[in-house]
C-alpha cells in the first residue's frame, strides 16, 4: 500500500478547506507521519464480525452511489492484508454499483461497529470477478447456511483506510446481540431460582 489515507482524501480543495478552518497544521503531520502497509489484525478482526457496510462508488456522471451490502456475520473476507472480498448476491437487479466499477473503480466502504462506535473507511480499488472465472476463490469466499443466488465476485484491493472518531455514532443493537444479553440474564435469573428453590427445600426440612 505505501500510501496513507491523507494522502489520497486531502485534495487540494480540501486541504485548502482544512487552512480556512483551522485544522490543517494537524491534519499535515498526519499526512506526512502516517503511512501503513496493509491490514493489521486489528482491522481483519474487525471485518470479519461484520455483517454490513456501506459502499461509495462513482457513475459516470461524476455522482456518487452510497450502496448497503448485508448478509451473514463474516460475509466480507479477508483474502490477505491488502484484499478483502465477497460475493455479490442477486439483490434489486439495477446493478448501479456493478456499472459503476466497470467505468471506474475507485470505491470506498465504511464499516461501522454500532454497540462500540467504531467505524473504519477504506478507499480501494474494486475488481469484478465472474464466477466461472475463477471457482476456487468463489470456495474460498462461499458462505455455509446461507440463501442467496450468486452473480460475481467483488474484490477490494485495499489502497489505504483511517479509523474514524466515535462521535456522533449511535450505539444500535442487532436482534442477536440483544438475545445474547437477555440469555445471560435468563441464566442468571434461572440459576438463583433453584437456588432459592434448593433453600427453601432445605428449611422445610429442619
Amino acid at each position: 500500500m505505501a500510501k496513507n489515507f491523507a494522502a489520497i482524501a486531502f485534495t487540494d480543495a480540501v486541504k485548502a478547506m482544512q487552512e480556512k478552518l483551522g485544522s490543517r497544521s494537524s491534519y499535515a503531520r498526519m499526512e506526512r507521519d502516517t503511512s501503513i502497509d496493509g491490514l493489521t489484525e486489528n482491522e481483519i478482526d474487525f471485518i470479519a464480525q461484520r455483517d454490513s457496510f456501506y459502499m461509495a462508488s462513482i457513475g459516470e456522471n461524476n455522482f456518487p452511489y452510497i450502496q448497503h451490502r448485508g448478509g451473514p456475520k463474516g460475509f466480507l473476507k479477508v483474502l490477505d492484508a491488502k484484499r478483502i472480498g465477497l460475493i455479490d448476491f442477486r439483490g434489486n437487479m439495477q446493478y448501479i454499483s456493478v456499472g459503476n466499477i466497470t467505468a471506474n473503480n475507485n470505491i470506498a466502504l465504511i464499516m461501522v461497529d454500532y454497540p462500540a462506535k467504531a467505524r473504519l473507511k477504506i478507499l480501494a480499488k474494486a475488481e469484478i470477478v465472474e464466477l466461472k472465472d475463477d471457482p476456487p476463490l468463489y470456495d474460498l469466499l462461499a458462505l455455509e447456511d446461507y440463501k442467496f443466488k450468486p452473480e460475481r465476485i467483488m474484490i477490494f484491493n485495499i489502497e489505504a483506510y483511517d479509523w474514524n472518531c466515535q462521535q456522533h455514532i449511535t450505539p444500535r443493537y442487532t436482534l442477536e446481540e440483544i438475545r445474547e444479553v437477555f440469555m445471560r440474564q435468563q441464566d442468571h435469573i434461572t440459576k438463583l431460582e433453584a437456588e432459592i428453590k434448593e433453600v427453601k427445600l432445605k428449611l422445610r426440612a429442619t
